[in-house]
């Protein structure tokens, strides 16, 4: 029996997915009409990317699963239409690149890097940096990609601790949990690296109060999600000297407004949302092995709990 698959995202997702999704569906076994344009009552999977048109889930009677292209299911995951089961997108080039990043500016914070691409002015600096082994580093949020950035940071020799709601457990990594877990883990944070979830819980979780708790001169990275920083908190504290630099590659508005104050802080880093993006060719793996699932009785993968937002 065909599978009849619906792409909803936006037209030049399709153009680049397209190729890619039917190889993969090919090679999963799949016998498979991918299209951009069912009747809704036809449709068995949606292929999804929360800013397609597809808002309202009720006229898909049929539909069995919600494969989202996104990492984040943030804009989805309270739509009262959707009564199927929900996977979000994990996968090696969205683990991959996060790492990538948040290594490569984790090493430049570490070794003050800036001070000398954006300090040639004739001064001969002698400070050196501390090795790794004493710049303790605090990951918010273990899950997929928070474990994978502590695993590589402490192969470094950086000293990782990282926090969740829940306890996980990562070789060389300390970790911690609930609220008495999170005055801990920021209170030795020399490196701050936001990977959390957006939620409820999770916003402005970095405000005057938290930024408060981190050592004098920290630097934060934050990859994650717009809404876990109040920016106007974090502005004051670099104005003050609290924290010494932030790297932001998130923010509530996207494209960050060009009159946004980050822009102009000389303090602060923005990055274009580039940390983690969805490669089609190893994302398109992902979502042909969860149809195939779905389709063989097996559990899908990476299924959203509905009750905690992710």
């Amino acid at each position: 029996m065909t599978v009849n698959i619906l792409f909803a995202a936006k037209a030049e997702r399709w153009d680049s997915y397209r190729t890619p999704l039917t190889a993969a569906l090919r090679a999963a076994g799949i016998d498979f009409d991918l299209r951009t344009d069912f009747a809704p009552a036809d449709v068995d999977y949606i292929v999804y990317a929360p800013n397609s048109t597809v808002q309202d889930f009720t006229p898909y009677t049929r539909l069995r699963a919600v494969l989202n292209l996104w990492a984040g299911v943030e804009d989805v995951v309270d739509n009262d239409t959707l009564h199927v089961p929900l996977a979000r997108m994990v996968d090696h080039g969205l683990t991959q690149g996060m790492i990538e990043w948040v290594t490569g500016h984790v090493l430049r914070h570490h070794l003050e890097m800036d001070k000398h691409l954006f300090g040639q002015d004739g001064v001969w600096r002698t400070h050196v940096p501390p090795l790794a082994q004493d710049r303790p580093v605090t990951i918010l949020g273990m899950g997929e990609l928070g474990r994978a950035c502590a695993a590589t940071l402490a192969g470094l020799g950086f000293p990782v601790t990282g926090w969740g709601r829940t306890a996980r457990t990562v070789p060389d990594v300390t970790t911690c949990h609930g609220a008495n877990g999170l005055d801990a883990a920021l209170s030795q944070a020399q490196i701050l690296v936001l990977l959390l979830p957006d939620t409820p819980a999770t916003a402005n979780i970095l405000s005057a109060d938290t930024l408060a708790m981190l050592p004098r001169g920290a630097h934060i990275l934050n990859p994650g999600r717009g809404t876990l920083i109040d920016d106007t908190d974090l502005l004051a504290a670099l104005d003050s000297g609290h924290i010494a630099r932030a790297t932001l590659d998130v923010f509530r508005t996207e494209p960050l407004p060009a009159n946004h104050p980050y822009w102009a802080h000389p303090k602060v880093t923005v990055t274009p949302h580039i940390a983690s993006a969805t490669r089609e060719t190893s994302a398109s793996r992902v979502i042909a092995e969860n149809i195939r699932r779905g389709e063989a009785g097996e559990p899908f993968l990476n299924l959203v709990d509905r009750s905690l937002g992710y």
